[in-house]
């Protein structure tokens, strides 16, 4: 069998992805509440915030994958003419991979550690398009070349215990990119590994969203990834959007004070000398309560009485640019 390891042909296939109103609750707590978010087709959005925010419930809900007790309450998720939110049974399975796909944070946790990698890769060949046994083994290695891994053969026969941390990142790309979706979940796919290997990873990633056309969202708490990658970012906090515009707006001009407070943060991080304290946000985020006003009103510096009982709706601020707080006023 030959693999070509040529770059494959531009697919455009990426699509617009509109989030309208959607809110998420695990049991009776609302993790995310009536979040609005367009991300234009073959771009990428940068979702950021601490944990507890609603990153990466806003991801498992986009990709229909939320875990067992969550539920969408409100909203929908539309992915060019594809509505995934009215998806359930056969129609749900079949956009899971080829309308949205998803990209794990923990590569190890999402291979089966004693099944063969190439085998892993393959097996979604053969459930999902009825490949035979030896086409399947020929897409497997194929797409192993395709994400850039060294001798796919031998790879391919190999367990992921044998594998570096970014080579199995590199796996689970591949399997997810089986079936060239229009959109890539992917969250914080390079938090456990070192800088190099994380630079190959966004460099592969990046190279793989001009080929095949793909449409991003980009799960992180590095702001430096967010400048490398994203278009457009996303910040939530406490379930909610709280700005959105796009990635120079935002590093030049942020107007929530949750978001220039993470950025000070950022640049704390970058430029304090080595017996300097890191500059932190007071306080804690809520978790397990639903905050009557603004959900950052307990820690911000400028929090007035009614950020505790009104809750701040979105204004916009300029043609890409929406944030949701009391003290900004809408440009005109």
């Amino acid at each position: 069998m030959t693999i070509n390891r040529e770059a494959p042909a531009v697919r455009r296939l990426g699509s617009d992805v509109t989030i309208d109103g959607l809110s998420v609750a695990y049991g009776d707590f609302h993790a995310l509440r009536d979040v609005s978010l367009h991300v234009p087709a073959g771009t990428t959005t940068a979702l950021v915030g601490e944990s507890g925010s609603g990153k990466s419930t806003l991801a498992l809900a986009a990709g229909r994958i939320l875990p067992a007790g969550a539920r969408i309450t409100a909203g929908s998720v539309r992915v060019g003419e594809v509505e995934l939110t009215a998806l359930d049974g056969k129609d749900l399975r079949e956009a899971r991979g080829r309308t949205a796909a998803y990209l794990a944070q923990d590569a190890s946790a999402a291979l089966n550690p004693v099944i063969r990698v190439g085998r892993q890769i393959a097996e979604v060949h053969r459930v999902r398009n009825g490949a035979s046994r030896a086409e399947a083994d020929l897409l497997a290695r194929q797409a192993l070349a395709d994400v850039g891994i060294p001798d796919p053969d031998r790879v391919a026969r190999l367990y992921p215990h044998a594998l570096s941390g970014g080579m199995r990142q590199r796996v689970i790309i591949a399997m997810a990119l089986a079936f060239h979706p229009r959109l890539l979940i992917a969250d914080e796919p390079t938090t456990a590994l070192d800088v190099t290997v994380q630079a190959e990873i966004l460099g592969l990633v990046s190279r793989l969203q001009q080929e095949y056309g793909l449409t991003v969202v980009w799960i992180t708490h590095d702001m430096s990834v967010v400048a490398e990658t994203a278009d457009h970012v996303a910040v939530l906090y406490g379930g909610r959007l709280v700005e959105h515009t796009d990635v120079l707006s935002l590093f030049e001009g942020a107007r929530h004070p949750y978001t220039q407070a993470l950025l000070t943060c950022f640049q704390s991080g970058r430029n304090a000398g080595p017996k300097e304290p890191f500059t932190t946000i007071s306080g804690s985020p809520p978790v397990g309560v639903v905050p009557d006003g603004c959900p950052f009103y307990t820690r911000c510096p400028h929090a007035e009485d009614r950020c505790r009982t009104d809750l701040p709706e979105p204004r916009q601020l300029a043609e890409d640019h929406v944030a949701a707080c009391h003290r900004l006023e809408v440009v005109r």
